[in-house]
């Protein structure tokens, strides 16, 4: 055999050998993917200050189990979650859109299948007692014009412990004051935390209330966070960009 031939045969196995690394690698970027976490990034303010647009995280695939909206491109496989777990009061999960069962969406889950759901004066009520909320420090944010920004903040516990920030933009606003929501079998009353800047389960026509189905996953960590308007590939302007602080905080 030629020293030529030697070549072409190690350099066709050398290769070969990339290829197979390469699937390798895709088949258990898509197992992860799949089974136990995917990325999300944050493209509006609803859960501001707790996500902010720029935010990417980690959704844990398998906390709630598996249906077809937490599979990728939500093949026809039937109904109904596999090891199917009934998510916590106060969890951050996203979820399908219930008028399309397409668009992601992202809020903290706050009713629970026979929950009544009420806002009254700007406070919330499960099940006709109210979630304690404390005033604390104002969150600033730069306005259009360049001028700081103060929005009232507060800090709410629920009943099993949970405790959350969450923003007053406008007082007495539209959803200040709700009728009772009773969450019916099978779904979820889900609001955001930028109470008066979030389209959430107040809003019937537009979200309602969101079966259990439809839940892809559990926000767990972010992992990365770029100031908004930055691009997130643009590695030369980390430095500035990069909200370095953000990065590893815990969503649980």
């Amino acid at each position: 055999m030629s020293v030529t031939t030697d070549k072409k045969q190690n350099a066709e196995g050398g290769f070969l050998e990339i290829l197979k690394i390469c699937a390798q690698a895709l088949l258990i970027a898509i197992v992860i993917r799949t089974l136990a976490f995917q990325p999300f990034n944050i493209p509006s303010g609803s859960m501001e200050k707790t996500l902010l647009v720029g935010d990417y995280l980690f959704v844990s695939k398998y906390a709630y189990g598996y249906s077809r909206y937490s599979l990728p491109f939500g093949p026809p496989v039937g109904s109904g979650r596999l090891f199917g777990s009934m998510p916590h009061r106060g969890d951050i999960a996203v979820f399908k859109l219930p008028t399309d069962n397409s668009t992601d969406y992202i809020k903290r889950v706050i009713g629970l299948p026979g929950d009544r759901i009420q806002m009254l004066d700007g406070v919330l009520h499960i099940n006709e007692k109210p979630v304690p909320k404390v005033r604390i420090d104002d969150y600033v944010v730069t306005a259009p014009d360049g001028s700081p920004q103060r929005i009232p903040r507060y800090r709410e516990t629920l009943d099993n412990g949970v405790s959350y920030e969450v923003l007053d933009m406008v007082e007495n606003g539209f959803l200040d004051n709700t009728p009772v929501y009773t969450v019916p079998e099978g779904r979820l009353f889900m609001m955001g935390d930028n109470r008066d800047n979030s389209t959430d389960s107040r809003v019937q026509s537009a979200v309602g209330y969101v079966p259990f189905e439809n839940l892809v996953g559990r926000a767990e960590l972010i992992f990365f966070s770029v100031d908004r308007g930055e691009a997130a590939w643009a590695f030369w302007r980390w430095p500035w960009s990069v909200r370095w602080t953000r990065l590893g905080t815990s969503l649980r």
